[in-house]
C-alpha cells in the first residue's frame, strides 16, 4: 500500500521542470569552472526526503545532498552543508552568511524581494492531511468550508496557502511540520496542509493514523536561492539543466521519492 502509493507520488509529485532531453553525454560543464571554490549549502537536516541526519548518525544525507554533490561535479566546487533552521535559513542567505540553501525552497514573489532563485528543478503540490477515517473531510472543500482547524509549518507557502483558504483565526502555527502532524495525531487540530513530497515521510511512518485528501490545492515550482548579487547562479541554472538533460533529475527522484525509499522520521535522530 505504502509502496503503491509512493510509486504515483513519484509520477504525481516530481513534476520535473525539462526545458531539453535527450543529451546523455553528463561530465563538467563548459565555461562554468568555479576553480575549486567551497560552497556552503544551508539545510534543516529534519526534512525527508530532502534532508536528514539518522540516528546514531553524523553525515546528512537526501535528495538535496545528492544534488549539490552532483552540481559540484558538474562545476568543480566543493559543497559544505550547514545545518540551518526554517524559515531563518532564508534571511542567512539573503545577508550572505551562506552562499544557498537547498530544503526544498517555493519559489514566490515574495521571496524574489530578497533573495535569488535557480531555475526550477522539481514542482510539488500541497495537498491536506487528516486523520484515518475521518468521515468529516473528503475533499478540500469539506476542509475549507467548515470551521476545521488546519495545521502548518510557519513561514512556509504552505502557511500562506492556508491563510488564504480559511484566515487567520483557523491556522495553528507550528516550528516544524512533524509538531503539527502529531498535534494532528493527537486530535489537537483537524487537518495538516503540506507539501505531499514531504508528506510522504509523515504518510510513510504513521499510515495507519492518518492519511492524504486526494484533491490538490496549489502547486509550488522549487528552487536554491542566493544572494540577490551572487554570481552562481547562473552557472547553478547550468547545471540543473545538463541534470535534466542527461537524466540526473529523474534519476534522483526515483531514488528519493521512489518504491525503495523507507526511511521515516523515527529514523531520525
Amino acid at each position: 500500500m505504502i509502496k503503491k502509493a509512493r510509486i504515483v507520488a513519484l509520477m504525481a509529485v516530481l513534476a520535473l521542470v525539462v526545458a531539453a532531453c535527450g543529451d546523455d553525454s553528463g561530465g563538467t560543464i563548459d565555461g562554468s569552472d568555479l576553480d575549486g571554490m567551497t560552497v556552503t549549502v544551508g539545510v534543516e537536516n529534519a526534512y525527508l526526503p530532502f534532508n536528514y541526519i539518522l540516528a546514531g548518525e553524523t553525515e546528512g544525507q537526501g535528495w538535496d545532498y545528492d544534488a549539490w554533490n552532483d552540481i559540484c561535479e558538474r562545476l568543480n566546487c566543493v559543497p559544505e552543508f550547514v545545518e540551518a533552521a526554517w524559515p531563518a535559513v532564508i534571511d542567512q542567505v539573503a545577508q550572505g552568511e551562506i552562499m544557498t540553501a537547498a530544503d526544498g525552497i517555493s519559489i514566490t514573489d515574495e521571496r524574489k524581494e530578497i533573495v535569488a532563485f535557480s531555475d526550477p528543478y522539481m514542482t510539488v503540490t500541497q495537498k491536506f492531511i487528516k486523520q484515518l477515517g475521518d468521515d468529516r473531510f473528503s475533499s478540500a472543500d469539506d476542509v475549507i468550508n467548515s470551521d476545521a482547524v488546519v495545521a502548518t509549518q510557519v513561514g512556509t507557502t504552505n502557511f500562506e496557502l492556508a491563510e488564504e483558504l480559511v484566515g487567520a483565526d483557523r491556522i495553528q502555527a507550528f516550528d516544524q511540520f512533524a509538531l503539527a502532524v502529531q498535534a494532528l495525531i493527537a486530535g489537537d487540530v483537524d487537518v495538516v496542509i503540506i507539501d505531499d513530497a514531504a508528506g510522504l515521510g509523515y504518510i510513510g511512518e504513521n499510515a495507519e493514523e492518518i492519511e492524504t485528501i486526494d484533491d490538490a490545492l496549489q502547486s509550488d515550482p522549487l528552487g536554491f536561492i542566493f544572494p540577490l548579487d551572487s554570481e552562481l547562479v547562473d552557472p547553478v541554472n547550468e547545471a540543473i539543466q545538463a541534470m535534466i538533460d542527461d537524466g540526473t533529475m529523474d534519476d534522483l527522484g526515483r531514488k528519493w521519492f521512489g518504491p525503495d525509499f523507507d526511511v521515516t522520521y523515527d529514523d531520525l535522530g
